[in-house]
């Protein structure tokens, strides 16, 4: 791989991998409208940037050039976004037309950002072959991605196309994602401010979190995937939003109490917990990074909250 295109290249994941591609000497490609992306994600980023919408191929397919891979990264990801045809136009018809470009340019390999979401209150742990039951149309929209890229699959079985289920990212160059920022950030800025950390009552919630730098290292081993696939991109070791908070006074050097109130949200997901074992045994990726590793790593850079 000598060229590859990023789509969402200037958000949190999508600047992260264009990033560590570059380092690697890959010529990177970036494809973002900045609508929720930053230009400050890229500091340090020497490549090319193509401003346009995936959802609307005019503004940028004539203008990327030829690529040997496709890291489809571009999403409406705030799960509180109720505007269900914007979220599908972007989401959904996005990587329609991102599939479409690939099959024109003869772009073998694709890598697309898929979500936990799509399993919903699933049973625990989550397993790539169980039901596919979104509570929320951010999970809905992954999930008919899914069927789409199966679809484009049975057109051109020479097609590499890998989906990746994406659990709770956190880490550097998030701050731009407003109020769709992890928990992770969320918690650290209200303690970083003095306050105590808000949590919904009785913060024994838990979420498989993951760490940015291993959602990258899952989209390197899954460009070079033998075939075609679905996984879980998750650590399998879930953490309690309690727990979250205690890592953080410990890295703080604090020893903030939570503050717990009411979940408003019928559609909230209580646990989350993947089975990363599918991953490990198909794309050889395994998470380096549990919580007490992560955190600790991501506080202590400051540039990551800026």
């Amino acid at each position: 791989m000598k060229r590859a295109l990023v789509t969402g290249g200037a958000g949190f994941i999508g600047s992260n991998l264009a990033l560590e591609l570059e380092r690697r000497g890959i010529e990177v490609v970036v494809l973002d409208d900045f609508s929720s992306g930053h230009f400050e994600n890229l500091r340090g980023f020497t490549g090319d940037c193509v401003a346009g919408d995936v959802s609307r191929p005019e503004e940028w397919a004539g203008r990327v050039g030829a690529v040997d891979a496709v890291f489809h990264q571009a999403a409406i990801t705030d799960t509180t976004v109720t505007d269900q045809k914007r979220m599908l136009e972007v989401n959904v018809e996005g990587f329609r037309n991102i599939l479409s470009f690939a099959l024109e340019s003869g772009v073998r390999r694709v890598v697309y950002a898929s979500s936990a979401g799509v399993y919903g209150a699933g049973r625990i742990p989550m397993r790539e072959g169980d039901p596919r039951e979104p509570m929320n149309v951010y999970g809905f929209s992954k999930k008919v991605m899914e069927a789409v890229g199966r679809a484009f699959l049975a057109e051109d079985p020479g097609l590499t196309l890998v989906g990746l289920r994406y659990f709770n990212v956190y880490g550097p160059r998030e701050g731009h994602k407003g109020s769709a920022r992890s928990m992770t950030l969320q918690l650290f800025e209200q303690m970083r401010a003095g306050q105590r950390p808000r949590i919904f009552k009785d913060g024994e919630q838990f979420r498989d979190f993951i760490y940015v730098k291993d959602v990258v290292a899952a989209n390197l081993k899954a460009v070079e995937a033998s075939r075609s696939g679905v996984y879980n991109v998750c650590t399998g070791r879930p953490a309690t939003f309690n727990h979250l908070i205690a890592v953080l006074n410990k890295t703080l050097g604090s020893a903030y109490a939570p503050e717990y109130f009411e979940n408003p949200y019928s559609f909230y997901q209580n646990q989350t917990q993947g089975d990363p074992a599918l991953a490990e045994r198909e794309l050889g990726f395994k998470a380096r990074f549990s919580v007490d590793d992560g955190i600790p790593d991501y506080v202590g850079k400051e540039a990551a909250f800026s």
